[in-house]
Order: C-alpha cells, then sequence, then structure tokens
C-alpha cells in the first residue's frame, strides 16, 4: 500500500481469492482498510464472494460477486446464493454493490441482478463485466451481437431507475472491444509483483478481448472522450 501510494495511486481495490478470509497477526481485511484509509487513498473498495458475513462499514465499495438469478448464480458459482442474501440482510452499512460478469449461461439473468440491486437493503448498486475469455473459458464468451443486446438492456434498466454502476458513454465500445487496452491508469500488486492492468495482460491475445467495463471507462477517459469524464462524475457522486 505504501510503495503504491507513492506511486500516486489514490483508488485502492482488495481482491482475492477471497478477501475475507485474510489475517495475519490478528489483523484482517478491515484492518487493511482503516489502514489504507488512514494513509489517504480517496476509495477503498473491496471485492468479495459474499460468502463471509459482511462487516466492514469502512469500505466505500463492497463489490459481491453476483452471477444472476438463484438459479443461474448456483450454475456458476456453487449452491451459494441464499448465503450471500443472508449475509447481505445483516451487512453493517448499505456500501454494497453486485459484481456480475455477464457470459453465456447468464445474460438473461441482468434484469434480475438490476431488480434485485433495486429492492435489496443494503444494496447500493450492481456493476457489470462481460466474460474475458481466460484459457479454458471461451466459450462462456459473447458474441458483439450478444453484447449489444445486454448493453440495450442494461441501459433501458438504467432509464426505469436501476442504480447501475456502470457509463453508458463506454457502451459502444465495450460492445465493439473497440477501447484501448491496457489500462496503464490500473496496477496490480500480487505477491510483490506488479502489473500494469492485470495479470491477464501476460496471455496473448486476451486484451483484445477485454471485457472489464472499468477498463473501458478508465482508458477512455484519459484518452479524452468528455462524455465519459461527465458521466463518469456522476456516476461516482451518486454511488460513492
Amino acid at each position: 500500500m505504501e510503495q503504491l501510494y507513492r506511486m500516486g495511486i489514490r483508488i485502492l481495490f482488495f481482491c482475492g481469492g477471497e478477501t475475507f478470509l485474510w489475517q495475519d497477526s490478528g489483523k484482517t481485511l478491515r484492518d487493511l482498510v482503516i489502514e489504507a484509509k488512514g494513509m489517504g487513498f480517496l476509495i477503498v473498495n473491496v471485492v468479495t464472494n459474499g460468502t463471509f458475513p459482511l462487516d466492514l462499514p469502512e469500505a466505500d465499495l463492497i463489490l459481491l460477486s453476483l452471477d444472476g438469478d438463484r438459479r443461474r448464480h448456483n450454475i456458476i458459482r456453487g449452491d451459494t446464493f441464499d448465503l450471500i442474501m443472508y449475509n447481505i440482510s445483516r451487512a453493517a452499512a448499505d456500501n454494497i454493490c453486485f459484481y456480475m460478469a455477464i457470459n453465456q449461461i447468464n445474460k438473461g439473468a441482468v434484469h434480475e441482478v438490476c431488480r434485485l440491486a433495486k429492492e435489496t437493503p443494503n444494496v447500493r448498486a450492481v456493476s457489470f463485466n462481460f466474460h474475458t475469455p481466460y484459457p479454458d473459458t471461451k466459450e462462456l464468451a459473447l458474441t458483439k451481437e450478444e453484447k449489444a443486446k445486454c448493453c440495450q438492456t442494461i441501459a433501458a434498466e438504467m432509464k426505469a431507475g436501476a442504480p447501475v454502476f456502470n457509463l453508458k458513454s463506454a457502451f459502444p465500445y465495450l460492445i465493439g472491444n473497440s477501447f484501448p487496452t491496457p489500462c496503464r491508469q490500473c496496477v496490480v500488486m500480487e505477491n510483490g509483483k506488479l502489473s500494469v492492468c492485470g495479470r491477464c495482460i501476460e496471455v496473448p491475445g486476451l486484451c483484445e478481448s477485454c471485457g472489464y467495463f472499468f477498463v473501458a471507462e478508465y482508458t477512455l477517459l484519459f484518452s479524452g472522450k468528455l462524455p465519459v469524464l461527465f458521466d463518469m462524475l456522476f456516476t461516482y457522486l451518486r454511488y460513492i
């Protein structure tokens, strides 16, 4: 964290494995978040699978992997949907954001997840990604036409009041994978190794099929796309 802060990083994500499993000498994930806030990071988010108690009011957002309605989520992530919803109901704060990767299994569940984000107490928003076809998962990736249909659904949900934490202005670039990659504004620190954008940069050809919405959003922002800038300011002020 000290190295990242010295580099100028001010938005910090704790990712896993499962982040809530972390402990060291009596310290837990909560201590890390508090320490990061004290160091001066402006936004501190946590990514989790939601199967542990969500007692972390100090985090700006808890990005919780929910990959569809009960049936489709459980196909992808095992029988965890009911446990996740129970933990959400007992969460310490309303700082939870669903984090859904849209693939061939759950592409029809976008509306249901938006509805859950809108109606579930302690859930502030939902953030989407498209499946990035890592080795041996290419069959889960969406076609360009399927991405366009999903973006139309997400846009309609946004218009209807769903709390979607994504930038509509980036959708055309996501559909055609026409945004710049890698995202040089993002760095990943894992076991002391620093990577630009993420570990996936080492997989040949994967950047060209990137499905991460935030990569498109940030690279477009730093490419000078003014609609993305205004969209991001409005969205961040609303959900963080």
